[in-house]
């Protein structure tokens, strides 16, 4: 008799309970082990290191997960196009406003996401996370006010995008208010 096959979605688990396994205990752990899990397993749209230098992708794994056994090989070949995304520099210093400042994590949050913004999905699944309320609890966690800006539960990354505009004084919506957008329907509506 043959063994089933190893799903993507086994093979993940057995990554984050292996960095969980290793993790240090602090609460971000748990969401930066999502991430890297999927990531091994070619989730979300993080390129090599994470879109990080490798110097500070292996000192995140050092100081999170020490001793995790990330194998040489373990590289998705995926390059991202920062090109492409002429509001990365502000949407990081936007990020930056909002970020816990006692927070050590948070520049290589802010790096994750503006990364995963590049994407074409729901932000919770280009950045590799397993649902939507796991990125609801990691902005909660590290970005309280921003995530308390969002009182009404707007997919995060057309929020993030929505903020970003209003901050810089450009308005594209076209009604007043969500509310009574056309388009309430696609910004609120069921991400899973």
């Amino acid at each position: 008799m043959t063994k089933p096959a190893v799903t993507p979605v086994d093979e993940r688990q057995q990554y984050f309970q292996q960095l969980m396994a290793v993790a240090d205990g602090s609460r971000n752990c748990v969401w930066l082990a999502q991430i890297i899990a999927s990531w091994q397993v070619g989730k979300g749209v993080l390129p090599d290191a994470l879109a990080m230098t490798e110097t500070r992708f292996r000192s995140l794994l050092a100081q999170r997960f020490s001793g995790y056994p990330l194998a040489e090989t373990a590289q998705t070949g995926r390059q991202l196009d920062f090109s492409r995304m002429l509001e990365k520099q502000d949407l990081e210093q936007y990020l930056r406003q909002f970020a816990d400042t006692e927070n050590p994590d948070a520049e290589i949050l802010i790096t994750l996401i503006v990364a995963a913004c590049l994407g074409s999905d729901h932000l919770w699944q280009d950045l590799g996370l397993w649902s939507r309320q796991h990125l609801s609890d990691l902005l909660q966690h590290n970005f309280p006010r921003l995530a308390a800006a969002n009182s009404n539960d707007m997919k995060w990354k057309k929020f993030l995008y929505k903020q970003l505009c209003e901050a810089e004084g450009i308005y594209v919506c076209r009604a007043p208010s969500c509310e009574v957008c056309l388009d309430y329907p696609q910004c609120f509506a069921a991400e899973d």
